[in-house]
């Protein structure tokens, strides 16, 4: 883990940016395979990591667990567990409005939005990180989406990313008047295998990962379209699978 730094306070007293001796950079993490590989990367390029997960309404609720867990292991000068409540919208299985589909094909699996993608919600989380961001005096976002093995969500895209990095700094005192606003998406361009060939090389311990999006206690499930995507992340690139299915 990163020293840590300070905060200086305005004239009112409040907490306004973060005073370390090394850059600040916020990562979202959700606790899966990719995000604690982004964490991993941002920590290995140097930066103070503050990390940031969500409990939005989400019925896989252990990867805040896991989140927790990957924090301590890699390390963060921070972390915050911030409460938004999408299902009080709903418009995804993940969020309760029907079934988590399983056991589908790769042709399946890239046809199309699948009922997993939940509206708004990366637009939402990085609008929460740009804020903290805009706090600590960080110039770096890290989000671990994919464009390869995405699943089919259209907020992991390049196109989205580009988007949301411009209004970050058409709207916000920073991009404004300061260095503004990077949004990192090491992973954008890689395979599943790929990113556990880099993880690994970062010592990430994916057994302490959750990615599936039906776990319970007793494990993933093995078959939606997280798992699967995983499983075959860890077949291609030669690396011992170390998820506990049920």
């Amino acid at each position: 883990m990163r020293s840590r730094g300070s905060f200086a306070a305005d004239r009112h007293g409040g907490r306004t940016s973060y005073g370390g001796d090394v850059k600040p950079a916020v990562v979202l993490l959700s606790g899966g395979l990719d995000s604690a590989t982004c964490l991993a990367i941002a920590n290995d390029e140097g930066f103070d990591v503050f990390a940031m997960s969500f409990r939005y309404g989400q019925r896989h609720t252990f990867e805040l667990d896991a989140a927790g867990a990957v924090v301590e292991a890699i390390g963060a000068v921070e972390h915050r567990v911030v409460d938004i409540d999408l299902g009080a919208f709903g418009g995804s299985s993940l969020l309760g409005d029907g079934d988590i589909p399983k056991a589908r094909t790769d042709d399946e699996i890239g046809d199309g939005i699948p009922s997993t993608y939940v509206p708004a919600r990366n637009t939402i989380f990085l609008s929460y990180a740009l804020a903290w961001a805009e706090v600590l005096g960080a110039n770096d976002i890290f989000i671990g989406v994919n464009a390869l093995d995405y699943s089919g969500y259209p907020d992991c895209r390049p196109e989205f990313i580009e988007a949301f990095q411009a209004t970050a700094n058409a709207g916000t005192r920073t991009g404004t008047e300061g260095d503004g606003y990077r949004i990192r998406t090491p992973l954008i361009d890689l395979t599943k295998a790929q990113i556990v060939e880099r993880g690994t090389s970062l010592g990430v311990d994916y057994a302490m990962t959750v990615t599936c999006y039906d776990a319970t206690a007793d494990g993933a499930c093995g078959e939606c379209d997280a798992c699967i995507l995983r499983r075959q992340g860890f077949e291609q690139a030669g690396v011992d699978d170390p998820t506990r299915y049920r």
